[in-house]
C-alpha cells in the first residue's frame, strides 16, 4: 500500500473511530437518561397511579414542552449546528461565536415572550388541549409552574447545540440524566408535602440542572459571548431560513401527542396517563439506537456537506441506518412480545393496579409498531437537515400528523387507547416510507444495500419471535417476580437467537463488531490488528 493510501486509510479509520466514540458517549447519555426516565415513570406510577392527577400533569407538561421544542429545539438541531460548524471551518472562531451569541439572545427573548403569553392564556389553552380532562384547574396551575422550564431549556439547548457542533458530547449526554433525576426527586420526596405540584417543581429544578451542568463545557470552549440581537446578520438569517420549516415540523411532531391526548381525554380518566406510560417504555429502544446514533452522526453529516463530500454523506447515512435497524428491529419485536411482563415489572406497584398494567401493555404493543420507523426517521431527517433541506422532512411530518388525526378521530371511540396508539404507529410508517424515498431521490443513494440488510435483520428477528412465542407463551404469570423472570429469560433468549441467526447469515454489522472486538483484544496481546480496524465489510 502506498503512503498516500495508508494515510487515507488512517484518516478514514480515525473518522470512523471518532464517530463510534461519539456514538458511544451519546448512547451512554441516552441509556442513562432513558433508564432514569423509566425510573421516573415507575416513580410517578407508584405514587400517583394513572388517575386524573397524572392526566392533569401530562397535559400541563405539553405547553412548556412545545414552546421549547418549536424554538430552541429547532435551532440547535437542524438549523444551528450546520451553519455553526461551517463558520468555524471556513470563517474562524469569531464569526462562529458571534452567530451563537446572536441566536442565543434572539431565541431567549422569543421564548420568554411565549412563556409569558402562555402563562396568561393557560386557562384557555388547557380546555382546548383536553376537553374531557377532569382536573382542568389543576392542569392550569401546573402549567404555570412549569413555564419556567422552557426558558432554562432555551439557554441549555443552545449550549447543547454549541458543544455538539464542536464534537463534544459528554456533558450534553449527562444533562438529561440530571433532569430526570430531579423529576424522580419531585415524585419521591416533594410529592409528600406538595402533592402533584411536587412533580412540576421537579421539572423546573431539572431544567436548571440541565443548564448548569453544561456551563463548564462552554467555558472550556472559551465562547466569546456578544450581547447582540442582530437578526440582519447573514448567518443568523440562514439559521432563521432553515429554522422556519423545522419549527413547523417540530410543531407537527408535538401535535401528534396533542392529538392523542385530546382524544384520550374523551376515553376516560387515566387514559392520558396510560398512553404516556406506554409511550415512555416504547421510546427506550428508539432513543438508545435511533436517536443516539443519529445525534452522534449529525455533526459528521454537516461536515460532509460543508466539504461537498456527498459520497461521504451517503456512506455515513447508510452505515448508521443499517446499524440502527440491526439493533432496533429485534428490540421492537422483543418488546412487543414481552409487553405485559415488562409493564407489570416496571409499573405495577403502589397506586398502579393490574388493570392499569393490562391497559398500558395493550397500548404498548401497538406503540411498538412505531419504534422501527421512528428510528429510521431520526437518521434520514438529519440527512436532509445536513443538506440544508428542512422543507421535505417538515412537509412529510405534517402529512403524517394529518393522517394520525384522521385515524385517531375514526378509532378512539371504538378502540380507545389502542386505536390511538395504532394511529401513531401507522402514521410513523407512512412518514418514514415517504422520507426514505425522498432521501434516496435527493442524494441519488442506491437503496438496494440498505434494503437487503434490513431484510436479513427481519429474517433473524422473525426466527427470534417464533421461538420466543413458542417458548414463553402466554408471557405473563401472577406476581412481579415471575414476570421479571419471564422478561429476563425472554430478553437473554432473544439476544442469543437473534445473534446466532445473524452469525449464520453472515450479517455484516455483527461481523464488523466482532472484528473490532478481536482487533482490540489483539492489540492488548501485542498482535497487529490494523487491517481488522479498517476493514469495510461492505466491500
Amino acid at each position: 500500500m502506498s503512503h498516500e493510501g495508508a494515510d487515507a486509510g488512517a484518516r478514514d479509520a480515525g473518522k470512523t473511530g471518532g464517530l463510534l466514540l461519539a456514538a458511544a458517549i451519546v448512547a451512554f447519555g441516552f441509556l442513562g437518561s432513558r433508564l432514569l426516565g423509566i425510573l421516573r415513570t415507575v416513580a410517578i406510577a407508584h405514587v400517583f397511579g394513572s388517575g386524573p392527577q397524572v392526566d392533569a400533569y401530562n397535559i400541563a407538561f405539553t405547553v412548556p414542552d412545545m414552546i421549547f421544542q418549536v424554538l430552541a429545539g429547532a435551532t440547535l438541531g437542524s438549523a444551528f449546528i450546520p451553519v455553526f460548524a461551517r463558520l468555524f471551518r471556513r470563517d474562524g472562531d469569531e464569526a462562529a461565536w458571534r452567530l451563537a451569541s446572536n441566536v442565543l439572545n434572539l431565541v431567549t427573548v422569543a421564548t420568554a415572550a411565549l412563556c409569558l403569553l402562555a402563562f396568561v392564556l393557560a386557562p384557555v389553552l388547557v380546555p382546548l388541549l383536553a376537553p374531557g380532562l377532569v382536573l382542568k384547574g389543576k392542569a392550569v396551575f401546573l402549567t404555570r409552574i412549569m413555564l419556567l422550564s422552557p426558558l432554562l431549556f432555551c439557554v441549555s439547548g443552545m449550549i447543547t447545540g454549541i458543544l455538539n457542533g464542536r464534537q463534544h458530547f459528554f456533558l450534553p449526554a449527562l444533562a438529561p440524566m440530571l433532569y430526570n433525576a430531579a423529576i424522580i426527586f419531585g415524585a419521591v420526596v416533594l410529592a409528600g408535602p406538595f402533592g402533584i405540584e411536587g412533580l412540576a417543581i421537579g421539572v423546573v429544578v431539572g431544567a436548571a440542572l440541565h443548564l448548569t451542568v453544561q456551563v463548564p463545557g462552554l467555558l472550556r470552549e472559551r465562547m466569546a459571548y456578544h450581547f447582540t440581537f442582530d437578526w440582519h446578520d447573514k448567518a443568523v438569517r440562514e439559521v432563521g431560513r432553515l429554522m422556519g420549516p423545522r419549527v413547523i415540523g417540530l410543531a407537527a411532531g408535538q401535535f401528534n401527542f396533542l392529538v392523542s391526548d385530546l382524544f384520550a381525554s374523551k376515553v376516560g380518566a387515566g387514559s392520558i396517563a396510560n398512553l404516556n406510560f406506554a409511550w415512555a417504555i416504547a421510546t427506550l429502544p428508539m432513543a438508545l439506537f435511533g436517536m443516539a446514533l443519529s445525534t452522534a452522526a449529525f455533526p459528521r453529516l454537516a461536515e460532509h456537506v460543508a466539504e461537498e463530500d456527498i459520497a461521504g454523506l451517503q456512506e455515513t447515512v447508510s452505515r448508521v441506518l443499517r446499524v440502527i435497524m440491526f439493533l432496533t428491529i429485534p428490540a421492537a419485536i422483543g418488546l412487543a412480545l414481552l409487553r405485559l411482563p415488562a409493564t407489570i415489572v416496571l409499573l405495577e406497584s403502589g397506586h398502579f393496579t393490574g388493570r392499569d398494567s393490562a391497559i398500558t401493555a395493550a397500548a404498548l404493543g401497538f406503540y411498538c409498531l412505531s419504534i422501527i420507523p421512528q428510528a429510521g426517521i431520526e437518521i434520514h431527517s438529519r440527512g436532509f437537515y445536513a443538506l440544508g433541506n428542512t422543507r421535505t422532512p417538515v412537509t412529510l411530518a405534517v402529512i403524517a400528523v394529518i393522517f394520525n388525526f384522521v385515524l385517531s378521530a375514526l378509532t378512539w371511540s371504538r378502540f380507545g387507547v389502542n386505536g390511538l396508539a395504532l394511529s401513531v404507529s401507522l402514521a410513523s410508517w407512512l412518514e418514514w416510507s415517504l422520507l426514505y424515498a425522498s432521501y434516496t431521490r435527493r442524494t441519488q443513494t442506491p437503496a438496494a444495500v440498505d434494503l437487503a440488510a434490513i431484510a436479513r435483520f427481519a429474517v433473524c428477528a422473525a426466527v427470534m419471535a417464533l421461538v420466543l412465542a413458542l417458548a414463553f407463551a402466554p408471557f405473563s404469570k401472577a406476581g412481579r417476580l415471575a414476570n421479571l423472570e419471564i422478561a429476563v429469560a425472554g430478553t437473554i433468549a432473544g439476544v442469543a437467537i437473534y445473534g446466532g441467526m445473524a452469525r449464520w447469515l453472515r450479517v455484516a454489522e455483527l461481523e464488523e463488531a466482532v472484528a473490532r472486538v478481536a482487533a482490540r483484544i489483539g492489540r492488548s496481546d501485542g498482535v497487529a490488528a490494523a487491517e481488522l480496524e479498517t476493514e469495510d465489510p461492505y466491500r
